[in-house]
């Protein structure tokens, strides 16, 4: 598979312009958003499920613009199978990063491959190194990020795309941004996507509407990745009760059938 190619994280390199900020510690937060258009998304509803082609291409944009800031924590590469990658590819995406392990034999930590019982690979040891990377700001964990906003997905994929210039007389603070989505309409973080910042490997045109559009696909399923089960399970609940429920009637009915009223 041909993302095994491009999962090297030259997000790194390029700081903060290489990340998916959803919160800025460092945002002026006062004051109030523009609101995301509502979206047809293909995981809504009682019988919603997951892209699963987005999603893959979701995954993708994280590795190559978002990982390079951003972690993953509560998603281990294993869980990649529900996406439906298969064994051998998820050991190769794993392979690109190192885990610290240990201790060894003479008790020192060391490095090793990751491999897929791992949670992604933070890019950075802890909070102050990644604040210190990042002009202050501490970019979050994404796990749980389309949860963590009203108008989740919706949200995040206007977020994404939102960003523009800001409006005549507007003076916008020295290293913040203008996006009217952002709560205060300032945030730490450029742009994070670009026309072509990533080549997709089904081919598909990797428009900044796309790219966004797959990441919070992406987004979506780690934050839940048990929703189609939970949907399934939930059917299955509502039916049961609903047999039971005309059963319990049937028989009442029976039960006093012979009785004068």
């Amino acid at each position: 598979m041909g993302i095994v190619c491009n999962l090297r994280r030259a997000a790194a390199a390029t700081g903060l312009i290489a990340s998916v900020v959803l919160v800025s510690s460092s945002a002026i937060a006062a004051g109030g958003a523009k609101h995301a258009v509502a979206q047809d998304w293909h995981f809504e509803g009682v019988f919603g499920t997951v892209d699963r082609a987005s999603a893959q291409r979701g995954l993708q944009v994280y590795l190559e613009v978002c990982s390079g800031c951003h972690a993953l924590k509560q998603v281990a590469y294993r869980n990649l199978a529900a996406l439906g990658f298969t064994e051998t590819e998820i050991k190769a995406i794993a392979a690109n990063y190192e885990v610290t392990d240990g201790p060894n034999d003479e008790g020192e930590m060391f490095q090793r491959p990751a491999v897929v019982s791992d949670s992604f690979v933070s890019p950075f040891p802890n909070a102050e190194a990644a604040k210190a990377s990042n002009n202050g700001a501490l970019p979050p964990d994404l796990s749980l990020q389309v949860k963590a906003h009203a108008g989740g997905a919706d949200y995040i994929r206007g977020l994404l795309t939102g960003y523009e210039d800001a409006p005549s007389g507007t003076d916008v603070p020295d290293g913040l941004n203008y996006n009217p989505f952002f709560p205060g309409s300032f945030i730490a973080m450029p742009a994070p996507l670009a026309e072509d910042g990533v080549e997709y490997t089904d081919g598909t045109k990797a428009s900044v509407d796309q790219m966004a559009w797959d990441v919070v696909n992406f987004m979506q399923w780690a934050a839940e990745p048990e929703m189609e089960q939970r949907k399934k399970t939930g059917f299955k609940v509502v039916l049961f009760l609903i047999i039971l429920s005309a059963v319990l009637y049937a028989a009442k009915r029976k039960m006093w059938s012979n009785l004068d009223h």
